[in-house]
């Protein structure tokens, strides 16, 4: 669903006058709706309550993180985000920094790896300041999905809060120069990512326009972060030779934390099919 409009969902004729309305909200998914303009991000909230870097979430697939942070006993362990110095230490950080470098390069046609280090060098405005504790309120398995029904105005209320609150904690982590948020280690692999997404890039246009359905073909424009992201995992799978498993996990939930629909499937089926090729060709080659 679009935007941050409540739909209230009519009730049935048939039930009784005493029940009271079921609200129907989106389950957010993460991206604020204000990001940095040196990344060129688009600034008109493309970032709603659904998925969408046109918003962030990350979660292994059979274990999904529960809607709106409440607790779930079954849910998989998040991984450690912040290191001793107070920064972002966990992979998944780096392949979201990237993935948005990505995003914002080709909406600029710039190169990747220029964008990220001009970011890098950003001066800080003065009297800048960054609360770090906002790091740990920060969440990287924030996850979408269905929307949410309430059973009352208040309950609705609650939800929406809960929503600004955390959009407006990612927007100033996401807004912060990357050196604040990020460690010296996940730095260096976001740069990784990129020098291997540039270089393989014209490759990979060669092969996703072989593997992937026709109407992202027929409407690239409309998909240009799920492209992103199979460029991403699949330079990581070519160039830096990172576990296909791990990869493809990983581009399944950027997939789910980012975009909508059937991508995180087709996303999966597109790169099981790029990594059958890769396996193919490496047996060629030793033969």
């Amino acid at each position: 669903m679009e935007g941050v409009l409540l739909p209230v969902c009519p009730s049935s004729p048939s039930s009784s006058a005493t029940l009271k309305p079921k609200i129907s909200i989106p389950q957010r998914s993460s991206f604020p709706s204000s990001l940095p303009t040196h990344c060129s991000f688009p600034q008109n909230a493309a970032f709603s309550h659904r998925n969408s870097l046109r918003s962030p979430t990350f979660a292994i697939a059979q274990h999904e993180a529960p809607v709106l942070g409440k607790p779930d006993n079954n849910s998989v362990p998040a991984l450690p985000k912040i290191d001793k110095t107070g920064r972002f230490c966990s992979p998944r950080a780096a392949r979201e920094l990237a993935l948005s470098i990505i995003y914002a390069a080709c909406l600029e046609g710039m190169d990747p790896v220029r964008l990220f280090e001009k970011r890098m060098n950003t001066r800080r405005e003065a009297g800048y300041e960054f609360d770090k504790k906002k790091l740990l309120e920060y969440n990287h398995m924030s996850f979408g999905g269905p929307p949410v029904t309430v059973e009352s105005d208040e309950e609705a209320s609650d939800l929406l809060r809960h929503i600004e609150e955390e959009s407006a904690i990612e927007a100033e982590v996401l807004t912060a120069p990357p050196k604040l948020v990020y460690n010296t280690l996940i730095l260096r692999f976001t740069r990784k990512l990129l020098v291997a997404v540039r270089d393989a890039w014209d490759n990979h246009v060669l092969v996703i326009n072989k593997i992937v359905p026709e109407n992202w073909k027929n409407e690239p424009a409309g998909k240009i972060l799920e492209l992103c992201i199979l460029h991403l995992a699949m330079s990581e799978m070519a160039v830096l030779e990172t576990r296909h498993q791990i990869v493809i996990n990983e581009a399944v939930d950027l997939g789910k934390r980012f975009c909508d629909g059937a991508a995180p499937r087709i996303i999966n089926g597109c790169l099981r099919t790029f990594f059958r090729e890769l396996e193919r060709e490496e047996s060629n080659n030793r033969l």
